[in-house]
C-alpha cells in the first residue's frame, strides 16, 4: 500500500507546525492526500506554510492555552467531518541553571509539553474512536540521559514519553494507537527559536553535538518525517505504545 493511498481522504491535526519538524510533516501529509490543520503562534508563518499546500490549514493558537485542544478538534471535525490523526509536536525548553529556576518558566514548558498534549488527546479521543485512528507524540532524545541546563525540557518530554504509554493502554479498546518519536539534534531551527539562544552560541553547540553523533551529521526534518507517518499510519495496526528513538547513535555516546 503506498502513503499516498494510506493517507489519501484522511484529516491530521499538527501542532506546531509552522516550522520545522512539524511543518516537513504536514507538508508530507498533504502531498500523500490528507488534509491537515496546523497551528502555531505566529500568523505569519503559519500562512507561508499553508500556501504551499492548498490542503494545509492555518490555525493561529497558543499551545498553553487548555482551551486550544478543543478548539482544534472543533476546527478540523466542522472542516471535514473526521479525524484520523494527531500529532502533538509543539515543544517548549529553553536553557534553565539552577540559580535561574522561574516558577512561571517551569510552568510554561509543563504548559506546553504535558498540560497541551493532554487536553488535545482528550477532546480527540470520541473523533479518533470513530476512525480508529493515532496518536504520534513528538518527545527528545535529550531525555535518554542527564541533561544539565536542559533539565526541565527533558523532564517534561520524558513526561511526555510515560504518557504515550499509559495512553497506548487507556485508548486500545478505542482502536486508537499512540506511539512517540524522540528526535536528536535536528536541523529545525529549534536552538534559536524555541530556545531563544543567540546565533553565535547555537552555532558553537551544533558544532558540539556533531562531533558527538556517531552517523557524523545532525538530523534532518526528513529523517524523521517518514517515522511519523509510519507510526501514524494504519498500515500498522498492531503497533502501540513504542517510543522509536532517531538520532543517529547520539544517545549512545552522550
Amino acid at each position: 500500500m503506498t502513503q499516498e493511498h494510506t493517507w489519501q481522504g484522511t484529516v491530521a491535526i499538527v501542532t506546531g507546525g509552522s516550522s520545522g519538524i512539524g511543518k516537513a510533516t504536514a507538508l508530507a501529509l498533504a502531498e500523500h492526500g490528507a488534509k491537515v490543520l496546523i497551528t502555531g503562534r505566529s500568523e505569519e508563518k503559519l500562512q507561508e506554510v499553508s500556501a504551499l499546500k492548498k490542503t494545509i490549514e492555518p490555525f493561529q493558537a497558543d499551545s498553553a492555552d487548555p482551551e486550544t485542544g478543543e478548539r482544534l478538534v472543533a476546527e478540523a471535525t466542522s472542516q471535514w467531518g473526521r479525524l484520523d490523526l494527531v500529532v502533538n509536536n509543539a515543544g517548549a525548553g529553553q536553557p534553565l541553571p539552577i540559580d535561574a529556576y522561574e516558577a512561571d518558566v517551569i510552568a510554561s514548558m509543563s504548559a506546553v509539553n504535558i498540560i497541551a498534549p493532554s487536553q488535545l488527546v482528550k477532546a480527540a479521543r470520541p473523533a479518533l474512536r470513530e476512525t480508529r485512528g493515532a496518536i504520534v507524540n513528538i518527545g527528545t532524545a535529550v531525555s535518554r540521559n542527564a541533561a544539565p541546563m536542559l533539565a526541565h525540557y527533558a523532564a517534561t518530554k520524558a513526561a511526555l514519553e510515560h504518557l504515550t504509554r499509559s495512553w497506548a493502554i487507556e485508548l486500545a479498546g478505542d482502536g486508537i494507537r499512540v506511539n512517540a518519536v524522540a528526535p536528536g539534534p535536528v536541523k529545525s531551527g529549534a536552538l534559536t527559536g524555541m530556545m531563544g539562544l543567540p546565533e553565535v552560541i547555537a552555532r558553537q553547540i551544533e558544532a558540539q553535538e556533531t562531533d558527538q553523533i556517531p552517523l557524523g551529521r545532525r538530523g534532518l526534518p526528513s529523517d524523521i518525517v517518514p517515522w511519523i507517518l509510519q507510526l501514524g499510519s494504519p498500515e500498522n495496526a498492531w503497533l502501540t505504545g513504542q517510543i522509536l528513538t532517531i538520532d543517529g547513535g547520539w544517545s549512545l555516546r552522550t
